[in-house]
């Protein structure tokens, strides 16, 4: 088996240090000194026994992460991550000659992991406008006998467009007819700005992937999860995570949990920040509007925007690189005219990082 490069990873670890990072994606840092004094009482590392975690997360963690969604903690497996809970599920669902419906642009790990699981990844265009009949049309025509699961990326990275409840609803639907079900990766789900939707967990034949580097903006503790009512499949997926990590570590899902607990407070520090940057970074777009082109992101904390004479932006990015701004070229996602900009990292704001890409711009 050999498994493509994975682009987005290999430029991010390529580029460590650099002084304004847009191109991640998660919220401000938090260290652990600040995590553990959240709430009251405060959380005692000291007193967490060092032994094994169930295969499927403690029971403490299932509860935090159910209650996010109003669901049974029976129907929660906790994982290494999203990317771990991605492994699982094609592992659980890996057959021969089988394929996984994808989105384009999307994240690499997808694809990463349905060849992993010796599967066959198939690609749909994400829309970046509305979303119409003819949208579910196209998707379903990526299907066939062999398809066994839908992924929709909702909000979408890297565009930061989502998809309506509606839209959600009619795609379950239409897969379903077919016996495939559909994996909402919902890790950007709470950021909303002004739409008041859940997660669905009522859709029939779902799989929700959830993890706490973007929710809670806590990408070192590793903390991800999925939702899943069928109890056959989820006996499956925790058997595949006994075989693949024997389960988590006590000490981190004591954190999770503590982190949980107190959720309000992070995402309302998450939430402020990148509110207050996607300000700066709408005007910043009505700024190089000649230059630039995007569509707005609705949801998320990243933004997509596109050359607008169609060159390739990764020397762009270099070139940013050597004056302290970090973004992601798009041929990490397929589509080399883009750039991915994260505004949800820079607590400070995000003004001079624009300011020097906005120069750059015009120098170019």
């Amino acid at each position: 088996m050999q498994l493509p490069p994975f682009l987005l990873n290999d430029w991010l670890e390529r580029h460590p240090g650099v002084r304004y990072n847009l191109g991640g994606s998660c919220g401000p840092d938090w260290t652990m000194g600040e995590l553990v004094r959240l709430g009251t009482p405060e959380l005692d590392l000291g007193s967490i026994s060092i032994g094994y975690c169930p295969v499927e997360g403690s029971s403490a963690l299932k509860a935090e992460i159910a209650a996010i969604y109003g669901v049974d903690p029976d129907w929660v497996v906790v994982t290494h991550g999203a990317t771990e809970a991605l492994l699982l599920i094609m592992s659980a669902l890996s057959r021969p000659d089988g394929n996984i419906v994808m989105p384009s642009p999307g994240y690499d790990g997808f694809a990463g992991a349905c060849i992993a699981a010796q599967l066959d990844p198939r690609y749909y265009r994400h829309p970046m406008g509305p979303f119409t009949e003819r949208t579910v049309e196209d998707i379903l025509a990526n299907a066939d006998e062999n398809t066994l699961l839908l992924i929709v990326n909702s909000p979408n990275s890297p565009t930061g467009t989502s998809l309506r409840r509606d839209d959600r609803i009619a795609l379950g639907r239409a897969f379903a007819e077919k016996g495939v079900p559909l994996a909402l990766d919902a890790v950007y789900d709470p950021f909303n700005w002004g739409a008041d939707e859940q997660v669905l967990t009522d859709i029939q034949d779902m799989i929700v992937i959830g993890s706490m580097s973007k929710l809670l903006s806590l990408p070192g503790l590793r903390t991800g999860w999925i939702i899943d009512a069928d109890e056959n499949r989820r006996n499956r997926l925790i058997r595949a995570r006994g075989y693949a990590s024997l389960g988590g570590s006590p000490i981190i899902e004591a954190l999770a949990v503590h982190a949980l607990r107190n959720r309000e407070t992070i995402l309302g520090r998450v939430a402020a920040i990148a509110a207050n940057n996607l300000g700066e970074l709408r005007s910043f777009m009505d700024r190089v509007d000649d230059i630039l082109d995007w569509v707005r992101p609705d949801k998320g904390m990243v933004a997509f925007p596109r050359f607008r004479d169609g060159r390739d932006s990764r020397g762009f990015c270099e070139q940013l690189v050597e004056k302290g701004v970090l973004v992601a070229p798009g041929d990490c996602f397929g589509m080399p005219a883009h750039m991915r900009i994260g505004f949800g990292s820079q607590e400070a704001g995000i003004g001079p990082a624009l300011a020097i890409i906005e120069r750059a711009l015009r120098a170019a």
